[in-house]
């Protein structure tokens, strides 16, 4: 075990506490198992780490180790568990718990088994946790780590903090909260930035090098991520990065999966399936219209980037209409908000039509609508109806 040790050591020797994500404080920390699920780069890691080190103090009976590590090579998680607990280990820490083929069925073991060790692990967003081949479902606790809201950004890379707003006080009391905003920081030069290059921690590391690193995410979620848990081989991983591509074009995209399946040498139901996993991996988000059932693998009715940093990253020059609606859909779904395609307007969510648009939109689209917002771009302070769209970055 002295390895295991020694690499946490290594890991938690630099670590600071200048900034903690959002689902720090909602996480119920006493729960006996804990799943932190995410997309890569978004700080599952730093967070049990920081949670380890600075809550806990780095107490003897807790170990943080990842499941792609070497140990695993000769080692079982279940064995690395018992003798962890053998040893007066009360609390594991698991990294990327996707990596490891058994994960499911040693978890439950460990937790039947070991009724006094608490575990807490760490997956890919993609992985389904309630359908691996033994069943957690009453086991374990799972919360979703999104990436950076636009409120966080500001905190991570301006130090400057604010409350995070429900989505009816933004309807209702932006002008107050815009004032506040304004009164500490111009907003709309931060907020071109942070949707080209803000999404993800990752942007403490350089401006520079965020994009390249971005693909490289994006290349990692397809080979790795997708490939253990879906079983891709290299000749699937490259037809999904084909249709990404194919997306990434033309978002929102409406889908004809029939193209599609001819395009790429596919049938339909692997277009479904590959749409749906790059779904949850975080790479796209999808929405279906209103008064449509919500069924599984069924098409649907646009197609949107996950992020709108990943246009950035897989076009050149991505429009800036997508980018407003790919920021706010993402901001939305990031908040597990019911979100449907209205029959006028973009976005239907807790009874408010979501308009989208620069700073000269209008309402006529939406006009007939009882209860419409006019999320737009480009402007520090509303009035009315009309709603800064970096706002809606307050939500978490």
């Amino acid at each position: 075990m002295d390895i295991l040790i020694e690499f946490q050591d290594n890991l938690v020797r630099q670590l600071t506490n200048t900034f903690r994500r959002y689902l720090h404080q909602k996480i119920n920390w006493q729960q006996r198992m804990i799943a932190i699920k995410g997309p890569r780069g978004a700080g599952k890691t730093t967070l049990m780490l920081q949670h380890l080190k600075f809550d806990l103090g780095l107490p003897a009976h807790a170990l943080y180790i990842t499941a792609d590590h070497t140990w695993f090579y000769t080692h079982t998680l279940l064995e690395t568990a018992t003798d962890w607990y053998k040893q007066g280990g009360r609390l594991l820490f698991i990294d990327e718990v996707h990596k490891y083929p058994r994960w499911s069925r040693e978890l439950k073991n460990i937790y039947d088994g070991l009724p006094e060790l608490q575990v807490v692990f760490s997956a890919s967003s993609a992985l389904d946790i309630y359908r691996g081949e033994a069943d957690l479902s009453r086991r374990v606790i799972s919360y979703s780590l999104a990436g950076l809201s636009f409120r966080e950004y500001l905190l991570f890379t301006q130090e400057i903090s604010y409350e995070v707003l429900a989505l009816k006080d933004v309807a209702t009391q932006h002008r107050a909260f815009s004032q506040s905003v304004l009164e500490k920081v111009q907003p709309l030069p931060h907020f071109k930035k942070y949707l080209q290059k803000g999404y993800l921690p990752i942007i403490a590391e350089g401006e520079d090098e965020y994009l390249p690193k971005l693909e490289q995410i994006i290349n990692a979620i397809v080979d790795t991520d997708l490939a253990y848990i879906a079983s891709y081989n290299t000749g699937t991983a490259i037809k999904v990065k084909k249709l990404l591509g194919v997306i990434a074009e033309s978002v929102p995209f409406k889908p004809n999966v029939s193209a599609l399946a001819r395009k790429l040498d596919l049938s339909r139901d692997s277009v479904y399936q590959y749409l749906y996993q790059l779904r949850d991996a975080r790479l796209l988000n999808t929405l279906v219209a209103e008064g449509k059932g919500v069924a599984t693998l069924q098409k649907p009715d646009k197609v949107y980037l996950g992020n709108p940093n990943l246009a950035y990253a897989l076009r050149a020059n991505p429009d800036v209409g997508n980018l407003r609606e790919t920021f706010l859909l993402s901001q939305l779904q990031n908040i597990a908000a019911e979100v449907l395609a209205p029959k006028s307007g973009d976005f239907l969510v807790q009874d408010f039509v979501l308009e989208v648009g620069g700073k000269g939109k209008t309402s006529a689209q939406v006009k007939d609508t009882p209860n419409y917002l006019i999320a737009a771009d480009d402007i520090e302070m509303g009035s009315g109806q009309r709603v800064p769209l970096w706002l809606f970055g307050f939500m978490y």
